[in-house]
């Protein structure tokens, strides 16, 4: 049963990194034809869900493109319903543009199950992806979504558009949830919803939520959070924090 569980919390772990993927991984033919309506000063014009989703992906490669090199320290971890940590890896990410990363895993307790079945798989797909050789397509791009825009709202501090995200087929490596998208900057802020599919049939409820913040002028991951009901065992929180960036090389430097 042990490893059932740990299987169920590994398919919903990839969601976060295999199918929340940024828009940079996405082919230049996905691009949105037009340009979007800009955004000067106080002025406020209609704009549209396609418009900022174009603005985004393009935003995305620009920053893709200098960003060359940074480290990260990363803390994975899951517990269960009353808080006590199941197991728990502490790790080194180290990134090399265009596409290699590298963990150097520094710490780690509790379950060895967890760390093997749930962590390391995370950590292997974060490489993957970074390489592009992820074998699903999971970015946020309208090959894969339909998107309406609701609002705005404010995200510590930052105006965001926020935008519903829904997925053109029942996917597990998608979701339907929400976007926020910084107003001026067409950064993603914040990601929250549950998978397009239910990932297994152990798990009767996922929630997820991914947060990114500015480091210098790039916007990387900052938390990653899921909440997961698996029958029989009860609700399983992952959580995975990134802090201490260092961005050790960009292209402006060059």
């Amino acid at each position: 049963m042990r490893q059932t569980c740990s299987a169920a919390l590994c398919l919903v772990s990839l969601l976060l990194l295999a199918g929340v993927q940024t828009t940079a991984q996405i082919p230049e033919s996905a691009v949105i034809p037009g340009s979007a309506t800009p955004l000067n000063g106080n002025v406020r014009p209609t704009v549209t869900s396609v418009e900022i989703i174009q603005r985004v992906i393009e935003e995305s490669r620009r920053r893709d493109t200098l960003l060359r090199q940074y480290s990260v320290r990363s803390l994975y971890r899951v517990t269960s319903d009353d808080g006590r940590v199941r197991a728990e890896v502490k790790a080194v990410l180290n990134y090399r543009a265009p596409g290699s990363k590298e963990f150097h895993i520094i710490a780690e307790s509790g379950s060895e199950t967890i760390r093997n079945r749930v962590f390391k798989p995370l950590m292997e797909v974060e490489v993957e992806t970074a390489a592009g050789r992820s074998r699903e397509d999971g970015s946020i791009s309208p090959a894969n979504y339909t998107f309406q825009l609701l609002n705005e709202e404010s995200i510590d501090g930052h105006p965001c558009y926020v935008i519903e995200a829904t997925p053109k087929r029942a996917d597990k490596f998608l979701f339907r949830g929400r976007l926020w998208i910084h107003r001026t900057e067409f950064s993603i802020v914040r990601i929250a919803g549950q998978p397009a599919r239910n990932p297994s049939f152990w798990i009767s409820r996922v929630e997820f939520v991914r947060r990114y913040r500015k480091i210098g002028e790039f916007w990387l991951p900052a938390h990653n959070e899921s909440k997961t009901q698996v029958k029989l065992f009860g609700r399983n929180i992952l959580t995975i924090e990134y802090d201490d960036y260092e961005i050790s090389h960009t292209a402006s430097d060059s």
